[in-house]
């Protein structure tokens, strides 16, 4: 399920917007500030965030700064009541997608969400497009063409995390928390048995590889 990350020191903001997006199908999670919502995203995966401009401890510029510095491709819908056009211009040059003012439409809001998540290839039906490769969750299969590969729970889960933020770093412990569950008594290794397995599966497939990266974890990186 596509995860939406809201970010706003509103709580009744926060609440509006979680059930305007919830009723659309997706799965929300929320954050006060851009600390916050760095910490939540050290373990939870996320697909797209609505993050407000004014907020304490890091405000909504410098959160999204910080997020592209690092190389986040998040994709990011800022809403702000400053409404004026050197603020929609200051929060496009931070490296948000979109600009929002609030009051906002519920209807604008939903149709904003899922033309940014069209633009990054995620999808509410649970399918993820890298070229001509589709991953589709429900089915645990990864098609490109006639040629269709199913795969195990737990690899289709580990390639479709991968593959749902290309370029990120993933450490082996946000790969066992969000594969294998916090509470899992599993050991890392898993993961690098499962990466093998993974990287065995695809070799001859050009569109996306699976890469190490030394004293971290694992990135996938697309060739589209």
């Amino acid at each position: 399920m596509v995860r939406i990350l809201v970010v706003d020191d509103d709580r009744n903001t926060r609440k509006l917007f979680s059930e305007i997006l919830a009723a659309e199908g997706y799965e929300v999670l929320s954050a006060a500030n851009g600390v916050e919502a760095l910490e939540l995203m050290d373990t939870e995966q996320v697909h797209l965030a609505v993050v407000d401009v004014m907020m304490p401890e890091m405000d909504g510029l410098e959160f999204t700064k910080m997020l592209r510095q690092i190389g986040g491709d998040l994709p990011i819908l800022m809403v702000s009541a400053k409404a004026l056009s050197s603020d929609i211009k200051a929060g496009l040059r931070a490296g948000s997608d979109d600009y929002m003012t609030k009051p906002i439409d519920p209807e604008e809001m939903v149709l904003r969400v899922k033309a940014l998540l069209r633009r990054f290839q995620i999808s509410v039906e649970q399918k993820i497009t890298v070229g001509d490769v589709v991953l589709d969750e429900q089915a645990l299969t990864v098609s490109r063409g006639n040629e269709v590969v199913e795969l195990p729970q737990k690899e289709f889960q580990l390639l479709y995390l991968l593959l749902s933020s290309p370029g990120r770093i993933f450490t082996r412990i946000q790969i066992m928390d969000a594969v294998w569950g916090e509470d899992s008594e599993t050991g890392w290794e898993t993961v690098t048995v499962h990466i093998s397995r993974l990287r065995k599966h695809f070799a001859d497939w050009d569109e996306f590889n699976i890469q190490s990266v030394r004293g971290l974890g694992y990135k996938a990186t697309t060739n589209q």
